[in-house]
């Protein structure tokens, strides 16, 4: 009983000394708001009013149909362009797609001949030059399709590919980089608070005055863990029902609950991470340069930016030992394909079992720590 109660007071005092310090303030406010809609809403890679020029050579019906069919907020309205224009128009950045026509093209369709289009592509801004060569595609050959069938040349083709894109409709990527953006602020900043409070003890000499009293390590310890940990995961429910959910319109299709569940196993490792780095950093600046180490791998390696299965198959077993990778797959499929725990109990099973596998080798070297101290 005595034990809790200094877990206890021991954590009550890490959040006033939390309390006090605005700038650490300042930035859970600023990571978990105005930073999730930053970055949900400030890359896409959606193709998003991007110019088009087009270069008809063969002034038909279905030439203007296929200049008819591009419109936004996709495409800019294409601008009818001569050949001579394309090169020019180009190296001056006027067009990142151009469209030629050749002619006698409606001619050749309607008898069969397969005539090709020329595409020009931009590809400075190569994520939108893959995937607007992929919608320009996709629009010409539903126009043709439909001319051909409404001409009366062609009969109904014989298998009918009709595509429906599951969980994310209209592959909107906001609500991919918002949930993503949370991740990887609970993982930067409940290292930072756990750390920093580690550090800030050392320096200011709080440490020597707790090792005097009847404390143990593992209550010193414990009670950065759930102090740290209670902070971020009100902020990260907080960040998803009024950001996530509210501003950027983001359906969760699972349950809150499991995922604050799998949050708080997360948080577990998170701060014996936090541990660990402030226990070996004897600096504010050492601990900020092992952050740097340590959090861009946790981040590039969890299958977030980009999946796990395009890693080279040794990084991949590599990373089944990272808590980081289970706990995106955990996010996305509760969050996003909404399974229940049923299904994700293997992720939350690895979370819980690294994480304390890792705050049982941090403990020790913390408690070692101590000792050198005394």
């Amino acid at each position: 009983m005595d034990r809790l109660q200094n877990i206890f007071w021991l954590g009550i005092k890490e959040l006033r000394s939390l309390q006090r310090d605005p700038v650490i303030i300042v930035l859970l406010v600023f990571s978990f708001t105005f930073s999730v809609y930053t970055r949900a809403t400030g890359s896409s890679t959606e193709v998003h009013h991007a110019s088009i020029a087009l270069v008809d050579e063969d002034r038909s019906t279905l030439a203007r149909q296929i200049s008819q069919a591009f419109y936004l907020p996709y495409f800019q309205e294409p601008q009818l362009i001569s050949a001579e224009e394309i090169d020019p128009g180009m190296d001056q950045g006027r067009f990142m797609f151009v469209l030629n026509i050749p002619p006698r093209f409606e001619a050749d369709v309607l008898a069969g001949r397969q005539p090709e289009i020329q595409v020009n592509i931009d590809a400075t801004a190569v994520m939108q030059a893959s995937i607007g060569a992929s919608y320009i595609q996709n629009i010409i050959s539903d126009e043709i399709t439909r001319f051909v069938q409404s001409s009366g040349e062609g009969g109904r083709a014989a298998v009918e590919l009709v595509t429906r894109t599951a969980f994310n409709p209209n592959r909107t990527s906001s609500w991919f980089n918002s949930i993503f953006t949370i991740i990887d602020q609970i993982t930067m900043l409940t290292i930072v608070l756990t750390g920093a409070a580690l550090i800030r003890e050392r320096e200011h000499g709080t440490i020597e005055h707790l090792l005097v009293m009847p404390l143990t390590s593992l209550e010193i310890a414990i009670a950065k863990v759930w102090s740290n940990g209670l902070v971020i995961l009100f902020a990260t429910a907080v960040s998803l029902l009024f950001v996530v959910e509210g501003i950027l319109s983001v359906p969760i299709a699972g349950s809150k609950t499991l995922f604050l569940l799998g949050t708080t196993l997360y948080l577990f490792f998170a701060t014996a991470l936090g541990i660990f780095l402030g226990t070996i950093a004897r600096s504010m600046a050492q601990f900020a340069l092992l952050i740097v180490l340590v959090i861009m791998p946790l981040s590039m390696l969890s299958g977030g930016n980009t999946p796990v299965e395009s890693q080279p198959d040794w990084l991949q077993t590599i990373t089944l030992f990272l808590p980081s990778r289970h706990f995106v797959s955990f996010s996305q499929a509760v969050i996003y394909r909404g399974a229940g725990l049923d299904i994700v109990w293997p992720e939350l099973l690895a979370v819980a079992g690294l994480g304390l596998v890792f705050f049982v080798f941090s403990l020790r070297l913390f408690r070692r720590s101590i000792a050198l101290s005394n």
